[in-house]
C-alpha cells in the first residue's frame, strides 16, 4: 500500500512539474514572440527612440524658456512688494498670467497654442509644444524664484545699497546670484516634473515617448510589451535625475558648510 501511495505521489509531482514546466515555457515563447513583434521585428523600437529624442528636447527647451519667464515674473512680484506704486501694470499683467496657467490643464494650453494662437504660423508642432510647455512651466518657475530671493538675508541688499550700488546692481550682482543657488534643486525638480508632462504632446500629433508607445500598440494590438516599454524608459529616466539631483544638493549643502 505504501509503495503504491508512493509511486502516485511521484506521478503526480512529476504530472505537475511538467504543466509548471510548460507553462513557463510557454510564458517564456509569448514573451520573446511579443518582444520581437513589437521591438525587434522592422526596427519597431526606433520609434521608442525618436519619441524619446523628441522628449527630451521639448522637455530642455520648455524648462529653459520656463525659467526666463519665471525670472521676469518674480523680478516684477518682488520689485512690486518692495515698492507698490512701482510695477503696478506689469504686477496686474503677471498675476493674470499666473492665474490663467495655474487655472488650466497643461493639455488644454498646448492645443490651445497649437490650434488657436499658431494655427496660421508655419511652426513645427515641436515648437509650439515647447512654447506651450515652457509658458505652464513659467508660472511655477516663478513662486519658486520668488521664494529664492525672499530667502536670501536682507542685511546683504542693505550692505549693498550702503556701498552706493543701486537696487538694481544689488540685485544683479548679490542677491540674484545667491536665489539661483538655493533655487537650483527645484528647478531640477521641475524639470522631472515636466518630463512627465510632455506625455500629453501627442495630442497635437508629436511622437513623443508615449507616442511611441503607443504607435507599436496600434500596430501589433499587444498592449503590454510597448506601454510597459515605454513606463520603464520614464522610470529609468526619473530615477536617474533624481539620483543625480540627490547628490548636486549634498554637494551644495558641503560647500555652504566650508
Amino acid at each position: 500500500m505504501n509503495l503504491l501511495f508512493s509511486f502516485f505521489s511521484i506521478t503526480l509531482a512529476a504530472d505537475t512539474g511538467s504543466k509548471f514546466t510548460r507553462f513557463f515555457v510557454n510564458l517564456y515563447l509569448r514573451l520573446s514572440d511579443q518582444l520581437y513583434q513589437c521591438l525587434i521585428y522592422k526596427n519597431r523600437y526606433h520609434y521608442i527612440i525618436d519619441g524619446l529624442k523628441n522628449t527630451l528636447i521639448i522637455t530642455l527647451f520648455a524648462v529653459l524658456l520656463g525659467v526666463l519667464l519665471g525670472t521676469l515674473v518674480a523680478l516684477v512680484k518682488v520689485g512690486h512688494g518692495n515698492n507698490p506704486k512701482k510695477l503696478r501694470i506689469a504686477n496686474n499683467i503677471c498675476s493674470l498670467y499666473l492665474t490663467l496657467i495655474r487655472g488650466t490643464p497643461v493639455v488644454v494650453q498646448l492645443m490651445i497654442m497649437y490650434y488657436i494662437i499658431l494655427n496660421q504660423a508655419k511652426v513645427s508642432d515641436i515648437t509650439a509644444a515647447i512654447l506651450a510647455f515652457g509658458i505652464n512651466s513659467g508660472a511655477y518657475v516663478a513662486e519658486v524664484i520668488r521664494s529664492g530671493i525672499q530667502s536670501v538675508d536682507k542685511g546683504q541688499i542693505e550692505a549693498g545699497r550702503s556701498l552706493g550700488l543701486s537696487q538694481r546692481t544689488t540685485m544683479i550682482k548679490i542677491v540674484f546670484p545667491q536665489a539661483l543657488k538655493n533655487v537650483l534643486p527645484a528647478i531640477g525638480n521641475e524639470f522631472i516634473a515636466l518630463l512627465k508632462e510632455t506625455s500629453v504632446a501627442g495630442y497635437i500629433g508629436i511622437q513623443d515617448l508615449t507616442k511611441g508607445g503607443y504607435i507599436i500598440l496600434s500596430i501589433t494590438y499587444q498592449p503590454y510589451t510597448p506601454l510597459l516599454t515605454t513606463a520603464a524608459v520614464y522610470l529609468v529616466i526619473v530615477i536617474g535625475l533624481t539620483t543625480a539631483l540627490t547628490h548636486f544638493e549634498r554637494r551644495l549643502h558641503r560647500s555652504d558648510n566650508r
